[in-house]
């Protein structure tokens, strides 16, 4: 079926940050509206020989998910591991009770040594430790050395199921390899997460970026 008419009057396409073009309740008017299915971007921090990165707002039951990305982590120590928290009570305590598998694929620069492998060494069993993100031979900290990825929280305000995350971070190892650590797991409980908590498993995180968005 064709257009017969378009009343010009009724479109509204009046620029909007973070707005798309829809129809209104008028038969034939436009306007703009809030985006489906989008990232939208909540807070940036950025390290700068920090000892740890919290977000501590922003966390709630706004959105189903929320996804963190790791841009450039440069650690201070070599070798070092990126690792991260959950916290129930705002930040006070970062110790929730995790669940985890791991596996990892890396190859060396001179292509002579590469595997893919379950990761036994980062893996928890109902333990309150940090998560490993980026594995044992961590991040290098040459000056072009560093790692990136994301982490993803579902769900982290139901008071009725566990609360399932999983993450992808590739690095540049200080070995010389490139490596790729996959984790998926569950915080046991179903109490609200509100805050997490990233560092290294020894020494500062002396740069990078990380974004909390959360997904509409």
């Amino acid at each position: 079926m064709a257009l017969s008419k378009v009343d010009f009057n009724n479109i509204n396409v009046t620029p909007a940050a973070s707005k798309a073009l829809k129809w209104n309740a008028s038969a034939n008017g436009f306007e703009t509206g809030d985006l489906v299915g989008s990232m939208v971007l909540l807070s940036t921090q950025t390290a700068s020989s920090s000892s740890t990165i919290s977000f501590t707002s922003g966390i709630d039951d706004t959105y189903d998910s929320y996804v963190f990305k790791f841009i450039n982590i440069h650690p201070a120590t070599d070798g070092a591991s990126f690792q991260f928290n959950l916290s129930t009570d705002s930040g006070s305590n970062y110790n929730v009770v995790k669940t985890t598998t791991s596996f990892f694929a890396y190859n060396n620069e001179a292509n002579t040594s590469t595997s893919l492998s379950i990761d036994g060494a980062t893996d928890l069993a109902q333990s309150t430790s940090d998560q490993i993100l980026a594995s044992n031979n961590g991040i290098g900290n040459d000056n072009d050395q560093s790692g990136s990825g994301y982490l993803q929280i579902f769900n982290p305000s139901s008071s009725v199921f566990v609360k399932h995350f999983l993450s992808r971070f590739q690095y540049y190892v200080d070995i010389d390899y490139t490596k790729e650590n996959y984790i998926a797991g569950y915080g046991n409980t179903t109490n609200s997460i509100d805050a997490v908590r990233f560092q290294m498993s020894s020494g500062n995180i002396d740069s990078g970026v990380i974004k909390l968005y959360g997904i509409s």
